[in-house]
Order: structure tokens, then sequence, then C-alpha cells
């Protein structure tokens, strides 16, 4: 069994047995191709979310009614990424095999490779809905297969054809275009297409990753690759509500807020309220 970490975000204090959600970090970012500092994210999201009620206007739900268990971010080593992505699916893997679900707060977004291998482990007919604003399908990034410039590549690999599901895309090299034709089903832009995706996948097992960078820059400039465009904070918060209140979700992470790029807190703020939604659209 894991230990409460002791700074926990906000209402995700309860005890580990009573909790059917487990939050933990994975602070890495040893493959940003841009601007590193996703490392910090998951601290100024615990730190920061204390400037955020635990109630949701939005859903008329309050975090104080459920239990959210906390443990804390893994001790990642940033000279080794093999390491890395072993070391967080060993504690997805740990989560799982209590029956419980992985909620990971990154890092960059190569760190969602590590916790979809453990899901996979468990779950063979799995499915990915992906929010982002690169289409991270790239086969190698300067020559290495690990980088999060590569991460629905990887998870590609592990799942196959027609199970990835990918929303907001609006970066990245022709061949990852012409992959998503031919591998994916690639929504370009926003979020068209979702709830009859939500409907197509009722039943099936759900791995859900955001990548904030999914949101306009000037909402969320605290990012390593801003890509300018992207959806409104509004519409990214509807979408993880439709997914997560109606579809079964078995892990799922929010990932690539650097807090160094935006002194105002804006960002780290915004990243706050979509985990407090997503958190309380499963429970």
């Amino acid at each position: 069994m894991l230990n409460k970490n002791i700074q926990t975000f906000i209402a995700c204090d309860g005890e580990y047995d009573a909790s059917k959600i487990i939050l933990f970090g994975a602070p890495f970012d040893g493959t940003t191709s841009f601007r590193p500092g996703t490392r910090f994210g998951p601290s100024a999201i615990r730190n920061e979310s204390y400037g955020i009620e635990t109630y949701s206007p939005y859903q008329n739900k309050d975090m104080t009614d459920y239990s959210y268990f906390d443990s804390g971010d893994i001790e990642l080593p940033f000279g080794s990424t093999n390491r890395a992505v072993a070391d967080i699916a060993m504690r997805a893997d740990m989560i799982l095999t209590d029956g419980k679900l992985p909620f990971m707060i990154g890092g960059e977004h190569l760190v969602t490779l590590g916790s979809v291998m453990a899901v996979k482990e468990k779950i063979e007919d799995l499915y990915i809905i992906h929010f982002d604003a690169h289409a991270d399908l790239r086969d190698d990034y300067l020559g290495q297969k690990l980088s999060h410039a590569c991460v629905l590549r990887r998870c590609h690999e592990l799942v196959g054809d027609g199970h990835i599901f990918q929303f907001g895309i609006r970066s990245g090299d022709r061949e990852e275009f012409y992959f998503a034709d031919e591998h994916t089903e690639m929504h370009k832009f926003n979020f068209e297409g979702l709830e009859k995706t939500a409907e197509a996948l009722k039943g099936r097992s759900v791995y859900l990753t955001v990548d904030l960078d999914v949101l306009d820059p000037s909402i969320f400039p605290g990012t390593g690759t801003p890509e300018a465009g992207g959806v409104t904070f509004d519409e990214l918060r509807k979408a993880v509500t439709l997914i997560c209140e109606r579809l079964n979700i078995v892990g799922c992470d929010v990932n690539e807020l650097s807090p160094v790029y935006d002194q105002s807190g804006v960002s780290t703020a915004a990243a706050c309220k979509i985990i407090r939604e997503m958190l309380l659209a499963m429970s």
C-alpha cells in the first residue's frame, strides 16, 4: 500500500483503502524538445490547488464528499528515460493491482507511455482518448524513439489501429498526419465529434490523456511548446467532464504544465480546475 503524501492536491487526503482514485506525480521533462520546466508541474499544481474551491458549481459536486488519495511524486532518474518510463509503469501497476484508478499528473507527455503500459498489461482491449495541440505521432525525434513527440506513436504500438481518438490537434509534421489518416481517428483543431466518440466507446475501457497545451496559449501560456490557436478553458472543461462521466475510465493523466513560463499563476489555476472537474466527474 502507498503512503499519503505530506502535501496533497486539495481534498485528496483520504485514506488509501477508502479511495478509488489515486493521484501521483511524474515530474519528468527529460525529452522536452523546446522549453523545459514541466518537471515542476506536479508540485505547482498541488501548491496552487488550495487557491480553488473543493466545490464545482459546474457539476454541483464537492470533493469533500468523496475520498481521494494523493501518493505524491515518483523520484525519477533524469539521466535515464527508459528507467523513468519503467518507474511510472511500476507505480501505475501498483495502483491497478489494488483495484484502483491511477490519475497521473505530469511532467512532459512522454510520462503517459509508462501509465498506458501498465494499464494495457491489465486490460487487453484498451482505447485511448487524447486531447492535445500536437499529434505526438513521430516515429522518432532526432533519432530517439522515447520522446514526448513520439508518445502516441509508442502507445499505438501497444493498442493498435482504431483504438486511439485524438482531438484538438493543430500541429505536427506531414508524416504524422498521414499516419493518423491510416491508424488513428484524428479530429483537428477542436472537439467536434467527441459526443459521437463517447457514444461509440460506451462500455469500453478508456485511458484519457490530457495535454494542457490543447488550450489556446492566450489562456494557458505556461507550457513548453505553445501553439497558436486552440480551445477555450470552458470547451476543455466540458470535454473532460463528458468523457469522465460517460465512459469507463481505467486510467488518466494531465500533463505539460510548465509553471515557470506563467508567473501570473493563471495556467496553474486552469490545470487545477481541470483536474478537479475530472476527479468529480469520475466520482
